[in-house]
């Protein structure tokens, strides 16, 4: 296909699919003025519609809404899955998940009905988006300009609490008239406002032109609201909240220097002085001290991912889920700054910017973030070799918190195909053998999705798929929506020989991704595979059960379409 024909398709699907990737604060016009809070900033959950009592959306529509939207995000050619940045991610918003609960901003019917999932976007461009249903969603850009921890958890802490006060739910509640089909339509007016003023004319216009312009404007009692909200929730978690103020006035500094249409989270999230005045107003005579937990660099103890690429469900107390940090350090400014290059070097697609990155990553007063950028820009540009040396110089100079983040680095450069050599493939005679051999060992036996995923691949580069096997199966068996961890253990059971179990992990990824009909046909897949093939009882049993109730999901969903 020429590669003209394949841009436009991808622009049209990217258009297609683009109600997804929009803050849904973008929604929201304005509403009746917030009733001041109190001193500890808690939001009066009274002023909210009941839940399912017929007063705006309900929460199941409102999740219908949400997942309907999260099948085009997913097959979104932008979508990234991590599993080094889903760590890192994790390590912020389970602190502000808890705390949010702990507040009350997240009631437990809305905490287990709403999807609490965050997804990531390879955009350069500086946003956040919240959707209908509990998604949520950063973009690379901006993990790329944030300096340290508590700036990115401010946003999210923000993003967050627009979901928690269901804002979306609010507006539709507002105007009778404002159906299902109109938020949607709107949403996919205000992506393409923030990619293409052309474009986001052509999709307001029509018999819905004035109502879906007039929700383009951001509502300040929303955000206000939101505000106030996140503030709390990113202190209650143990964050700075000066966090909120240095993020403002970055983000506020840069597109006054760079206003090219590079920052769309300020076209949805204006930054007034009124906004900037209040949060000044709410900190101390001086910056919070952050935590003993977090100025040690050990975030409040967030749980695993709970499935998906970012799955987030508020760890129960005692639940033997709850695995511990994702990361050790990773509220750490220096993990923060690791995190920032990878962001940069996963969003960029042109060689030259790489190159320079990798130049000023070999000086000798390189910071540990610029060699981190050069080891993964060398990567990018093949230059295995290279990758490798400079990721284990880093190795030996970085803080023990960070340790786990440059041996991730080092597992996906090791597990890289050589010139001439199988994907996966580490030759005997290589001498970073033992060093695969050492990390493999060290991530089966760690907790992290980005160990579990990483240590799996490399016991079956090392001829040890009975291992990967061992540590997905107990992974996907806690975090069934993990759409990777089913994906890697498909092809663990590929390698084993064993079809069937291999087939019906497949359809267990295309599941995870709300892609029932993908998951149906791999289920009769399975099904329909020679005797030989279908020795296992129990498997077989099980592919029968799950191919009725993804067939019934199929049904939903169509029928909801």
């Amino acid at each position: 296909m020429p590669a003209t024909s394949k841009s436009l398709r991808r622009s049209r699907f990217r258009r297609d699919i683009g109600l997804g990737l929009v803050a849904a604060s973008l929604l929201l016009g304005p509403l009746p003025p917030v009733a001041a809070q109190s001193g500890a900033d808690r939001p009066s959950l009274s002023s909210l519609p009941s839940l399912g009592d017929g007063q705006g959306m309900t929460l199941s529509a409102e999740r219908r809404m949400g997942d309907r939207i999260a099948r085009g995000i997913y097959r979104d050619p932008d979508y990234l899955d991590d599993p080094v940045l889903v760590d890192y991610l994790q390590s912020l918003w389970q602190p502000l998940l808890g705390a949010a609960r702990d507040r009350g901003d997240v009631p437990p019917e809305l905490s287990e009905r709403l999807a609490w999932e965050l997804m990531i976007s390879r955009d350069r461009r500086v946003n956040a988006f919240a959707l209908p249903g509990g998604y949520l969603g950063v973009h690379l850009g901006l993990v790329a300009v944030t300096e340290r921890p508590e700036e990115l958890a401010s946003v999210l802490a923000h993003e967050l609490s627009h979901v928690s006060q269901r804002h979306i739910a609010r507006m539709v509640s507002r105007d009778e008239r404002m159906t299902p089909w109109m938020v949607g339509a709107m949403l996919l007016a205000a992506l393409a406002a923030g990619s293409n003023s052309q474009a986001a004319g052509a999709a307001i216009a029509g018999g819905t032109a004035a109502a879906a312009q007039s929700q383009l404007n951001f509502s300040r009692d929303m955000e206000r609201e939101a505000d106030r909200v996140g503030y709390g929730v990113l202190t209650g978690a143990g964050f700075d909240g000066y966090g909120f103020v240095t993020m403002f006035d970055r983000l506020q500094q840069a597109s006054r220097h760079n206003d090219d249409g590079s920052f769309p989270y300020l076209r949805s999230h204006p930054l007034t002085g009124e906004r900037i005045a209040d949060m000044r107003a709410r900190l101390p005579s001086g910056p919070v001290a952050p935590t003993a937990a977090v100025a040690s660099g050990l975030a409040p103890a967030p749980s695993a991912p709970a499935g998906g690429a970012l799955r987030l469900e508020l760890p129960k107390p005692g639940s033997a889920a709850t695995l511990g940090a994702p990361m050790a350090g990773s509220s750490g400014p220096v993990l923060h700054s690791l995190m920032a290059s990878r962001a940069r070097v996963l969003a960029e697609n042109g060689p030259d910017r790489m190159r320079a990155w990798l130049t000023q990553g070999q000086g000798a007063t390189a910071t540990p973030a610029e060699r981190y950028a050069a080891a993964l820009s060398a990567h990018r540009l093949g230059q295995r070799e290279q990758a490798l040396d400079l990721a284990q110089r880093l190795r030996t100079s970085i803080p023990p918190a960070a340790r786990p983040t440059v041996d991730a680095l080092l597992l996906e450069l090791l597990l890289a195909p050589k010139s001439g050599t199988a994907a996966g493939a580490a030759p005997a005679a290589d001498p970073s053998s033992n060093l695969l051999a050492e990390l493999r060992d060290q991530a089966l036996a760690g907790t992290t999705r980005a160990s579990a995923i990483y240590g799996a691949q490399a016991a079956m580069a090392t001829g040890q798929p009975e291992r990967a096997v061992a540590r997905l199966q107990a992974w996907v068996a806690l975090h069934p929506r993990d759409a990777l961890g089913w994906q890697t253990l498909s092809r663990a059971h590929a390698v084993q020989g064993q079809t069937l179990r291999a087939i019906r992990a497949d359809a267990e990824a295309h599941a995870a991704q709300l892609d029932y009909s993908g998951a149906a046909e791999r289920l009769r897949a399975a099904q329909a595979l020679p005797a030989a093939q279908r020795t296992d009882g129990m498997e077989l049993a099980i592919v029968d059960a799950r191919r009725r109730e993804v067939e019934a999901l199929l049904r939903e969903s169509t029928r909801e379409d």
